[in-house]
């Protein structure tokens, strides 16, 4: 029996050692896929705020962006954003925030999947920086700020002046399995 547990725990570091690697590339891979696939490339302006690369930026155009924020009803979470609305320039960089906790009383890890209405407005919303790309644990408890770093093309037709970003969170029933695993007291009183 002492050898499924070391098994276990030995499945368990490996799974987190891969998680953690994993997670530490997503950055330089999203940001290779961002210029290259998607050909979003961000430059510092001489002020040192970030632009997309190669567009000017309208001052004289505004739009609003509204942000929402739900659970899946199998998610036991709250979750929603610091503010609903916020004016922003297009080609500007802005950051936004969401607030997540979880109500369990275990560990609990969710997926979120955005969505950008009008649907015409998607290809003009890009985001750089997202919690949606990496799986979230929050545990027991655990109150979380995910920000979100997007800028609106300054491209965007004329006739969108309001673009809604929305996120619902759906629970990730495989790895929540696996964090209430390796938290459970038989593996912690089982370790050598």
């Amino acid at each position: 029996m002492q050898t499924n547990v070391r098994k276990t725990l030995k499945n368990i570091a490996l799974i987190s050692v891969c998680s953690f690697v994993f997670a530490f590339s997503m950055v330089p891979l999203y940001n290779i896929a961002c210029e290259k696939i998607f050909g979003i490339k961000m430059e510092k302006g001489p002020t040192g705020e970030e632009t997309l690369a190669g567009t000017k930026i309208n001052k004289q155009r505004k739009v609003t962006v509204e942000f929402d924020g739900t659970v899946n009803s199998k998610l036991p979470w709250d979750f929603q954003p610091s503010q609903l609305t916020m004016e922003v320039i297009p080609g500007k960089m802005y950051d936004a925030h969401y607030v997540a906790k979880n109500k369990a009383t275990y560990a609990v890890v969710g997926n979120a999947a955005p969505s950008v209405a009008p649907i015409s407005a998607s290809s003009y919303f890009n985001k750089t920086e997202c919690f949606c790309f990496t799986e979230q644990l929050l545990q027991a408890g655990e109150q979380r700020d995910m920000p979100v770093r997007f800028v609106v093309n300054p491209n965007l037709p004329d006739d969108v002046h309001t673009i809604t970003l929305s996120y619902t969170f759906f629970i990730n029933d495989k790895a929540t399995a696996l964090a209430k695993a390796s938290s459970s007291p038989l593996t912690a009183r089982s370790a050598p």
